[in-house]
């Protein structure tokens, strides 16, 4: 076979691959909201994302890796490896650097998870880990929420049997926005982790301002079997760059690693280390959303809708309509919130954007409640 004639069949079976797995993609964390039509005026107030980022400064280090672009990233992300490591006094055999936080998320799966075995996971929550391990063959045991839609995690310990691979706890949570304080989280991993590992998943530790709340990342250096996430998409503004990391310890780090598979980039890497430089893009950051989310919670207060108080950069919103109902209203008035989370069908997550999009759906949103 020429050589020209083994490429066009490799970039037919590719495009076969890729349309195999979009129907997955959909529904997994690679989620296009089914109203978006890609409309520039649209406020996209359903991605979770920072509509003000990349910083400037990450903007022209992406500019400046083009230079090295044609090299490998590996040398690059074992540098990245020791500023991360830095930054959080640990090892660099600590950190396990991935592309977005997704691909920590499902290279943990396939680390502990078995065709058989259990994952112990609050509901809702985000599912990326989820619908990954199950296709794989391990049962997921969705646990309720409570009724102030934290996280059940005496009925999550009690789930824990013999068959049991991994615990998943996201926090705070996607979509409630509830968060576990430190010592109640400290307990549960006190009894739970020395059966099975727990995977502490922390995409929103930027945004908590509750001084009740910590990271896990202290029970990592104490050897707890344990895997914390965090991830450069939300207060940094980078998550069309895929980047994100795991922190474990070595021998728990090691196993994930070797099953990483989308490499995070340079340029990538090169964002998000002047990402990390620029604190006062961060601290901009975060006063912005502090910003937007009381809006959104005052808004609600006026109109005497229940929310869960906001820590992260979206409000969760009991509207008492359909959330079907209610995003096809919003995107009639050019905005989109957040889709179902079942059984949660009357609530609503709302991110915060730019001030001017937040200000859009604060203006719609009393007639989108009317029933």
């Amino acid at each position: 076979m020429k050589r020209r004639d083994w490429f066009k069949l490799s970039a037919m079976a590719g495009g076969a691959m890729a349309l195999n797995t979009l129907p997955s993609l959909a529904n997994g964390s690679y989620f296009r909201h089914p109203l978006d039509d890609a409309n520039e005026d649209l406020a996209r107030l359903c991605y979770n994302e920072n509509p003000y980022g990349p910083s400037e400064s990450a903007r022209a280090a992406i500019m400046e890796s083009m230079k090295i672009a044609y090299q490998y990233p590996f040398a690059y992300i074992q540098e990245f490896q020791k500023t991360l490591a830095l930054k959080h006094n640990v090892s660099p055999e600590h950190i396990v650097i991935c592309g977005g936080s997704v691909e920590g998320l499902r290279a943990a799966g396939l680390a502990f998870c078995k065709p058989g075995g259990k994952l112990i996971s609050p509901d809702p929550t985000y599912l990326s880990m989820m619908q990954y391990v199950s296709k794989m063959g391990t049962k997921v045991v969705n646990v309720p929420a409570k009724t102030d839609l934290s996280h059940d995690l005496e009925q999550m310990a009690a789930a824990v049997d013999e068959l049991t691979n991994l615990v998943f706890v996201c926090n705070p949570n996607n979509p409630t926005g509830t968060f576990i304080g430190a010592k109640r989280l400290i307990s549960f991993l006190d009894e739970v982790s020395v059966k099975v590992p727990v995977f502490v998943d922390e995409a929103y530790f930027d945004y908590v301002d509750d001084p009740s709340y910590a990271s896990m990342i202290d029970l990592v250096k104490k050897n707890y079997n344990i895997i914390v996430s965090r991830t450069f998409s939300k207060v940094y503004g980078l998550a069309g760059m895929r980047i994100g990391y795991l922190i474990a310890k070595p021998e728990i780090a090691n196993l994930i690693r070797d099953r990483i598979q989308a490499s995070a980039n340079i340029p990538a890497i090169k964002a998000a280390e002047a990402a990390l430089a620029d604190t006062t893009f961060y601290a901009h950051s975060q006063q912005i959303n502090r910003d937007g989310r009381k809006m959104i919670a005052e808004a609600c207060d006026q109109l005497g809708l229940e929310y869960v108080k906001p820590q992260t950069n979206f409000v969760f919103i009991k509207t008492n309509v359909d959330v079907n109902a209610f995003n096809e209203r919003m995107r009639a008035k050019n905005v989109l919130v957040g889709r179902g989370f079942p059984p949660l069908t009357q609530w609503c997550r709302v991110s915060t954007g730019k001030i001017s999009d937040i200000e859009r759906f604060i203006k719609v949103l009393p007639d989108a409640l009317k029933v």
